[in-house]
């Protein structure tokens, strides 16, 4: 396995450019099913869980061409019902596939997701919504059977305890294009994944009324065709960025940074004191001045609320800001895998329910530390940064999965990183 060495200190200067998004790019891998003719994506990014999929939907008999890092050819003149366990199991964004299959195939045979690092994350509301309109399912050794056969346009409630879902809105929303007569989705996920998802669709042939909203109208069309669709920006890997050139100093340039969906994280870094330069719609300019920062106290909400994959960055932000701030966790309360990870490195950080408290005043100092998902990975990397001494992050895999060349990226902005096998890691480190 791979680990990431950090010598903090340096300030991030010049510019980097935001990948296409991963959240974007996998439904709509996905979607691809839902016609038998060849659909082009751009700009998505060069990650493995963009593999995963490409594998997964090659199971179900697509044809899928990497034609280059960023362009992806995915032809499905026929595909089979089922998705086995042994791939499943590698990416839970792979229940998306759901929705294609039931829509195009009218039934679905596919393994139910595992647990997950940071808790759970049950599929309740995208079966409540498919039984709203006709399917019929059971489940059997692990996996879901449902019969689509029967499936009319319904109107259809998404809303849970956390609040909107977004792959059951991806789903129920890839169901109803091809399902007879008019579904309305009410608390539909609005986040800009989505939009995305149907702007594609409608280019496909859909007749969706209402995107951006949490009221989507879609009335169902006998069949879709292919298209070419530019997937958008990562606006996680974005404010990321943002959050790193905050914490490091210097002046850093987030290229692919759109505002209008950064809203909540904008807001907040204002209110922490971050100086920032709105370019344009697709260019931001962060300055890292760290002694004026201020502290903070943020929650995580649906969109447009501030987005719970961006809350382990502000947590590391906050780490080096003088005061205390809290962080409270509303989407996933158990999402702080990160925060003994922090400790280790001298964050002085409380866990009280599903908050952070976190005093600012101590600096960091580097260490061994342990990635456990994607976010906090982001996380620790950006402590490393900051941090005195050598920081080793290890189970970086974590960090492919939804950052594309994140060492090369920082690198070519100043940052001292670079990537190791294991046992590059110095004795000394782990004793």
């Amino acid at each position: 396995m791979d680990v990431l060495r950090i010598q903090g200190g340096s300030p991030l200067n010049g510019t980097i450019q935001v990948s296409g998004s991963k959240n974007a790019s996998l439904p709509m891998f996905a979607a691809a099913l839902l016609s038998e003719e060849p659909t082009t994506l751009t700009n998505v990014p060069n990650l493995s869980d963009i593999r995963f999929m490409a594998q997964i939907i090659e199971h179900l008999g697509a044809r899928v061409n990497q034609k280059d890092p960023t362009t992806w050819e995915i032809h499905a003149p026929s595909i089979s019902t089922k998705a086995p366990y042994d791939l499943v199991r590698k990416m839970r964004a792979s229940i998306c596939l759901i929705g294609p299959l039931i829509g195009r195939m009218h039934q679905a045979e596919i393994s139910l997701p595992g647990g997950c690092v940071i808790g759970q994350r049950p599929i309740d509301l995208h079966l409540k919504g498919l039984r709203k309109i006709g399917c019929e399912m059971k489940t059997e050794s692990g996996y879901i059977y449902i019969d689509g056969k029967q499936r009319r346009g319904s109107h259809i409630f998404l809303g849970g305890r956390h609040g909107s879902t977004v792959l059951g809105t991806a789903n129920l929303i890839m169901v109803a294009c091809l399902t007879p007569g008019t579904t309305c989705i009410e608390s539909a996920a609005c986040e800009p994944e989505i939009v995305d998802l149907c702007r594609m669709l409608v280019a496909m042939g859909a007749n969706i009324e209402g995107i951006g909203s949490h009221t989507l109208t879609i009335n169902g069309v006998e069949k879709l065709h292919g298209c070419h669709h530019r997937v958008i920006p990562d606006r996680i890997e974005a404010g990321t960025y943002l959050i790193a050139g905050a914490m490091t100093g210097g002046t850093l340039k987030v290229q692919g940074a759109e505002i209008r969906q950064l809203g909540a994280l904008h807001d907040k870094l204002l209110e922490a004191n971050v100086k920032l330069n709105i370019i344009d719609d697709q260019n931001i300019e962060v300055f890292g001045v760290q002694s004026q920062l201020k502290p903070i106290d943020l929650i995580t909400l649906p969109y447009p609320g501030f987005p719970t994959d961006l809350q382990a960055q502000m947590c590391a932000l906050m780490t080096s800001t003088p005061g205390l701030s809290i962080i409270t966790e509303r989407i996933y309360p158990s999402r702080f895998m990160h925060v003994p990870e922090l400790q280790r490195m001298g964050a002085n950080i409380a866990l009280e329910g599903a908050s952070a408290i976190i005093h600012g005043e101590a600096p960091l100092f580097g260490a061994p530390v342990m990635a456990s998902d994607l976010r906090a990975s982001a996380a620790l990397v950006l402590a490393g940064l900051t941090a005195t001494k050598e920081s080793w992050v290890q189970r970086i895999y974590h960090l492919d999965r939804g950052y594309e060349n994140m060492e090369t990226k920082l690198q070519s902005v100043g940052a001292n990183i670079e990537r190791l096998k294991q046992d590059g890691i110095p004795e000394s480190c782990l004793n």
